[in-house]
Formats: C-alpha cells, structure tokens, sequence
C-alpha cells in the first residue's frame, strides 16, 4: 500500500453481530472526513504482524465520517481475520486504503438479484440499501449456516426493503431452503444478478446461471478468499521482462511473485489468492495457466493479463509488461 492512498484510522467502535462475525467501525485519528465510497466498495487493511486484508464497507454510502467492515472469525485463517479479532479492540489505529470497488452497481440494470452467502453479506447489504434508496427494483437472497449465523438480522428485519429480503439457513426446514434452479431458471434482459460468499457457494450460484444462459455482462461477483491448489501439472517457467529484457525462473515450487521479488522486482499484492485484482498484470506474450477466481471466463481465454500471485504459465515463457 503506497503511502499516498494510506489513511489512519481508529477502530472507534467494536460489537458481535452474530456467530463468529464482528464489525468494526472505522473513523479518521485526525477526525475529518473519510473519501467517499459506493456501494459494493472495500478498503485494504494493514493487519498487525504485516498482514494485509480486504474488507467490504457495509455503511451506507452517504456517511463520510466512518466506514463500516464486518469481518468472519475463520478457523481456516492465515491470519487475517484471527488478528482483526484478536488484536484489533477500540481504539486500535491501522492504516488502510482509499476505497475501491470491483464490484459495482450496473446502472443500466432493469431489476438486480442479490444474493450473499454468509460473511458476503457485506458489499451485497450496501447494495441492497443503495438500491432501495434509489427506488429500484430487486430482490435479496441470504443464505448462512444457521440463524444464529446471520449478521445484520435485525438490521434487515427493521429496513424499508426487508419484504424484498428472503432469508436460507442450512439447518431450516426444506421449505426456506434455496432453489437455484428455480431462481436462476430463465434468465432476462436487463436482470443482472451479483453474488458474494465463500467459494462453494458462489460457484454453485455461478455455476447455474451460467448454464441457464446467463450472459456474461448480466453476472457480478467478488470473492472474499479462494484455496490455490498446487497441480500435478505445475512445472518450472521463465518469465521475461518486457522493459528490460530480463530473464526469471519460476520453479515449481513459487510463485511468480515470489520469483520476481526474491529478483528485487516487487509488484502490488493484497490478497495472495487471486481474489482482488490487485496484482493483476498484462502479458504480452505466452499462455497463462489462470487459476485466479478474479477474471471472468472470458477474461482468462484472451490470455492477455493475469494474476502473478497464483497463476502460472502453460507455456515455457511469459513475456509480462514490467
């Protein structure tokens, strides 16, 4: 994070919104006004331990005093979210990002599906409350574990648009339970559908729609965090630098960011998962092996950037623009 889009803040307010997930209300140490956001925003967070982390505003939009994340405790963490609930209490100060958003509201949508599982609530309750606000059109969908799992509840419970809001728990009898099939049947212009959640659960969303015939242009999502699997197939490569014309190894063991920094070639990272987008770079020449759940289908075949903090290469070189 460049020190020119880092702002201070202070956690001004901690509180348990269910099982497991807490959020954090964030306000300027200097006390001024925080940058705007829009809906379907997120700031990165410097974590205590060098840990950096994306977070979901759930505020609305309009509030330029604070920022608002809701942050999963994950037994699965590689430090993130145990740090954010172990060592971040009221009053701690952590530098985080400017906001920005890779999950947009499209403007042109005639009505909106939104459908959120679990923590992936966050960016998908600001739309919710954006799109109300607006007077559009669309229904939510919030699916979780259970309902003592369920945060912001009583939130939606005592919003202007909570009839549009149905709620799905694992544990609810067959009745309240989701119906992709019935949901995603047939797909209509103008209907665009945004999704967010843990990986399973948005593959299975995406992973109907686009069977159904959903295109591509109808279907927004942003994924919190996905497991990078090594493969039988991964092989030592080069990469070239288009700048200089340098030569670096890739072995099969690293990634090519980690090739390139141990070469003193830094690039901008967050996430480490393929998740964010914010190491994405463009490749000039070679096959990539994309294995990123950022770019789209579509996206990933025109082979034209890629993601160098998971991603590999199917050919025995990338040419990259470094």
């Amino acid at each position: 994070m460049s020190n020119a889009s880092t702002l201070s803040v202070r956690v001004e307010r901690k509180a348990v919104e269910a099982l497991d997930i807490s959020t954090f209300e964030l306000v300027a140490t200097n006390g001024g006004p925080l940058p705007a956001f829009s809906a379907g925003s997120h700031v990165d967070v410097q974590l205590p331990g060098g840990i950096t982390r994306q977070y979901s505003l759930c505020n609305d939009p309009k509030e330029t005093h604070s920022y608002l994340i809701g942050v999963l405790r994950d037994e699965a963490s590689r430090g993130g979210s145990r740090a954010m609930h172990d060592s971040v209490q009221e009053g701690t100060e952590l530098l985080i990002s400017a906001p920005k958003n890779h999950f947009p509201l499209a403007h042109e949508a005639r009505r909106s599906l939104l459908m959120a599982g679990g923590i992936g609530v966050t960016p998908i309750l600001c739309m919710a409350e954006r799109l109300a606000i607006s007077g559009a059109d669309f229904e939510m969908h919030y699916s979780t574990r259970s309902l003592e799992r369920t945060a912001f509840r009583q939130r939606i419970q005592d919003s202007a648009y909570a009839s549009r809001v149905q709620f799905h728990h694992d544990d609810g009898d067959a009745a309240q339970k989701l119906d992709l099939d019935t949901l995603l049947a047939t797909p209509q212009e103008g209907v665009h559908l945004y999704v967010c959640g843990p990986k399973g659960y948005m593959d299975a969303v995406l992973g109907t729609a686009r069977a159904r015939g959903w295109p591509e242009k109808q279907l927004h999502f942003e994924f919190f965090g996905a497991e990078v699997a090594a493969s039988d197939r991964d092989a030592s490569f080069e990469i070239k630098l288009a700048s200089s014309g340098r030569i670096v190894m890739v072995p099969k063991d690293k990634t090519v960011a980690q090739a390139l920094a141990e070469a003193g070639v830094e690039i901008m990272m967050s996430c480490e998962q393929g998740v964010c987008g914010t190491c994405l770079t463009r490749v000039l020449e070679g096959v990539p092996d994309h294995k990123d759940s950022y770019l789209t289908p579509e996206e990933q075949a025109a082979n034209d950037q890629f993601t160098p903090c998971c991603s590999r290469a199917k050919t025995p070189r990338l040419v990259l623009d470094l």
